[in-house]
């Protein structure tokens, strides 16, 4: 639950972002300081998480909630299953 509150306070901050490509894009270039993961997340796509999380040293946290639940927290009309923090 202490995820939640994070990701609520960081929405009003601006320095979420939203969707694996963007994610991914970031990682890769060191500039994220962890990842949320919805529960119901494609397998591949969290493999690649993992992947590139490994090799940035950043943090994949896998949250209890679904796709869906994260997209009604977010306020959008579509599903998330990936949020990721700038430094």
């Amino acid at each position: 639950m202490a995820e939640i509150d994070e990701i609520r306070k960081l929405l009003k901050s601006k320095s979420l972002i939203i969707g694996t490509e963007r994610t991914v894009k970031n990682l890769k270039i060191g500039k994220v300081s962890r990842a949320y993961v919805s529960s119901n997340c494609p397998d591949s796509v969290k493999d690649d998480l993992k992947y590139y999380g490994g090799l940035s040293q950043t943090p994949i946290i896998e949250l209890e909630q679904t796709n869906e639940e994260i997209g009604t927290l977010c306020k959008k009309p579509f599903l998330i299953s990936v949020l990721s923090v700038l430094k």
